[in-house]
């Protein structure tokens, strides 16, 4: 499994700031921030349509998405595509095995 740089978790769009220089941090030096939640999103499948489709939906409607069964979901750390996964059962709830990390090049 790969390893999760803490930049990874910034929200979109969020920039490192410019006076911070770039040091390399040992896992003792990350513990202040293991206790801060983050917000994690499997991502089935997409769909679009009108608003008159959408005013239509009702009780027992299916909405088609964009994904295949079987095809990987998305997975998001704070709105940030990280990893690929497959949907599993864990006792009576919903899980997601990553299958596959996403590594983003930074500027």
């Amino acid at each position: 499994m790969a390893d999760f740089e803490l930049n990874d978790f910034k929200p979109e769009g969020e920039e490192q700031r410019g006076d911070v220089p770039d040091v390399p941090r040992s896992a003792r030096d990350l513990e202040a921030v293991y206790d801060i939640p983050v917000q994690v999103s499997a991502v089935l499948g997409k769909a679009t349509m009108q608003v008159n489709q959408l005013l239509k939906l009702g009780r027992g409607a299916v909405v088609e998405l964009d994904r295949k069964v079987g095809e990987a979901i998305d997975i998001y750390v704070n709105n940030r595509l990280v990893a690929r996964g497959e949907v599993v059962v864990v006792e009576d709830r919903l899980g997601v095995t990553m299958t596959e990390i996403i590594k983003t090049d930074r500027a």
